[in-house]
């Protein structure tokens, strides 16, 4: 036979020892597989409570979404000295261009439209309830505020809250129409309109707080909200009908007063007029109303405020009209946030919630916000920290100040407004 394999005998003529199959462990590998064995055995029992810690958390996250803030937050404003649990709070939410919410008509030969580059933002804010995860997560956050269910809804049910906002933004939105187009040169008139019940009149306040000891005889009847639709007989289109209405009738009488009441429709009320705290010689129902005037426009024009409530975007609206209705860009080209009320002589009015609208510009990309000058300097302060280093804030008093601050910014400036 012939052996096909090649030699595997060394010169020497030693034959290699043959290789095992298998061969005792050295004592250090030995050592190493026990120790292995060893942080096995560890890493398993480490495991148990491990995996206990984790579905621990796993369930704790969603049910801290859930569980009321009060849970905890009460034991934590017991321990600060504040009596009121803060079940709510009020929150960042966001800015929004204008100018897709304006929708003009046919403006025809009336009017010309000028469609910017930059947008010009209103902010707002939100006061949703709070879970225990939602205010562990956000009671260091400068632009969190918490707040009590006071705070929140004062001495008005939900429903009147609402329609307040509702109608503030209404009002709101009716001013600026007026003050932009009347700014840019255009004859626009205020027109009455109904008599809604903003607050009750306070005759005798209390010396100590913010309550009233004696309200008017009428708020045994009337309720913030209320629409007055007749009275005596007559109907009210506006306050001056109210006035005409009242004639001949002093305090003390009792007349016979038709309205309109959220959620329950018309009633028939009785309501015995009074004297006024300020005028003696004046009788009044007893009641502070909205300014619920529309303005008559030359051409048609609607702001869409969708479900946003509140009078805080009153400057960004009048500030967007002037825009769309003059020639040149009135930022500059660029996007600027604003925020502020807006009253008849042009005005600025201040606002709620400065902290948590900065941090929404901020959150936004928005580098410049116009704030209303006439806000305090806690409040000042407290936004620029919310907006952080990146955000200009410029304190405004009026809408000519509004402009010239753009104008500073490298916004075209506005022709002086005609006579």
């Amino acid at each position: 036979m012939t052996d096909t394999r090649s030699s595997t005998l060394p010169a020497g003529g030693t034959p290699p020892p043959t290789a095992p199959a298998s061969r005792l462990e050295t004592a250090d590998e030995a050592a190493t597989r026990a120790g292995l064995e060893v942080a096995g055995r560890r890493s398993r029992w480490w495991a148990i409570p491990l995996a206990a810690v984790a579905f621990l958390v796993l369930v704790a996250v969603p049910i801290a979404a859930v569980v009321p803030s009060s849970v905890v937050a009460d034991k934590e404003n017991q321990r600060l000295g504040v009596e009121q649990p803060t079940p709510y709070a009020r929150t960042p939410a966001s800015a929004q261009p204008v100018d897709d919410r304006i929708r003009f008509g046919d403006l025809g030969d009336l009017a010309a439209q000028f469609p910017p580059d930059g947008d010009i933002f209103f902010v707002t804010v939100t006061e949703p309830p709070q879970s225990v995860l939602s205010w562990l997560l956000g009671r260091d956050d400068p632009a969190i505020q918490f707040l009590t269910e006071e705070e929140k809804f004062g001495v008005q049910t939900p429903q009147q809250r609402r329609v307040f906002a509702l109608e503030s933004m209404r009002s709101s939105e009716q001013v600026a129409q007026f003050v932009a187009l009347q700014r840019v040169g255009y004859d626009v008139e205020l027109l009455p309109g109904d008599v809604l019940i903003q607050e009750m009149v306070c005759l005798v306040p209390n010396e100590v707080g913010d309550d009233c000891d004696t309200w008017s005889p009428s708020d045994d009847v009337l309720d913030p909200g209320d629409r007055l639709i007749e009275v005596d007989g007559r109907p009210i289109g506006g306050v001056e009908d109210l006035s005409a209405a009242l004639e001949g009738f002093g305090p003390g009488d009792v007349v016979q007063m038709r309205i309109e009441r959220p959620e329950e429709g018309e009633l028939d009320v009785e309501v015995e007029l009074t004297e006024s705290p300020t005028d003696p010689e004046r009788t009044i129902v007893g009641f502070f109303p909205f300014d619920t005037r529309r303005v008559e426009l030359p051409f048609e024009l609607d702001i869409d405020t969708g479900s946003i409530g509140g009078p805080s975007a009153g400057l960004a609206f009048t500030l967007t009209l002037v825009d769309e209705l003059t020639d040149g860009e009135l930022t500059g080209g660029g996007d600027v946030a604003v925020t502020g009320t807006i009253e008849l002589d042009g005005s600025v009015g201040p606002i709620g919630g400065l902290r948590q609208k900065a941090s929404a510009v901020a959150q936004a990309g928005v580098d410049v916000f116009l704030v209303p000058a006439a806000q305090s300097d806690a409040d000042l302060a407290a936004a620029r920290e919310a907006g952080g280093d990146d955000l200009e804030i410029i304190p405004v008093g009026t809408l000519e100040a509004a402009i010239e601050a753009l104008a500073g910014l490298g916004g075209d400036p506005i022709p002086p407004a005609p006579n």
